[in-house]
């Protein structure tokens, strides 16, 4: 038995600086700053990028807790907007799917998401390279924890809930783009999969010591077998 848990953005797909965009469009609509225009999204939950983005400039914790459902109903809107914009904002990433197809036809294999988007922000974008969301039934997101090495429990919860069954660290698996999510699950003895389809080389991944690394997900059959080694 495995629970695959994907990251989003940069693993499953990519925007092209929409989610950035509608990101910092909500935070000068609600705080009046976009915050530091070199932070770095990749890795980071949304809700850490709000309090670290509005910290910078200055806005206290208590207001940014205060607004920061404004800030997410903001994004939502503006990111159904941006993905909307044109055929080219949303790209789904080589080879993936065959590579769910192939994990969906294992009985064993329970599909899911692990990542730093709001819910809301992970089904748009999603949907805008036609990925059908309800292949993925065991997920935890940034609007479920702020900090992304609590989302593997929130996920590991849910997996046990559905399951009706004990899901051990070591029976789940992490995939995706940054050392982030080669680093979140490791408390649970998650396994992880790094792949280079973000900011991050093959190299530069691997130096974190991940079960497996690939450039892409492309090479199904090399990508599966090391999810059910």
């Amino acid at each position: 038995m495995k629970v695959v848990l994907f990251d989003i953005d940069g693993t499953l797909l990519r925007t092209d600086g929409a989610g950035r965009r509608s990101m910092e469009h909500a935070l000068f609509t609600v705080f009046g700053a976009h915050g530091n225009p070199e932070y770095r999204y990749d890795g980071k939950t949304d809700r850490q990028i709000t309090r670290e983005q509005m910290r910078w400039a200055g806005v206290p914790d208590e207001v940014i807790d205060a607004r920061m459902h404004d800030v997410f109903a903001i994004y939502s809107e503006r990111l159904a907007q941006e993905l909307a914009s044109g055929a080219e904002q949303a790209v789904l990433m080589e080879g993936i799917p065959a590579l769910l197809e192939s994990l969906g036809a294992h009985e064993s294999v329970t599909l899911g998401l692990l990542t730093g988007n709001i819910e809301a922000g992970a089904r748009q974008k999603l949907q805008a390279v036609n990925l059908a969301w309800e292949q993925f039934v065991v997920n935890a997101f940034g609007s479920d924890h702020e900090h992304r090495p609590m989302l593997p429990a929130v996920a590991q919860q849910r997996a046990q809930a559905l399951l009706g069954r004990d899901v051990p660290g070591n029976r789940m698996v992490i995939i995706g783009d940054t050392p982030a999510d080669i680093h979140c699950g490791r408390s649970l003895n998650v396994r992880a999969i790094g792949v280079a389809t973000g900011r991050y080389s093959v190299e530069e991944l691997g130096a974190h010591q991940p079960a497996a690394v690939f450039e892409t997900l492309a090479h199904t059959e090399a990508v599966v077998e090391a999810i059910l080694a």
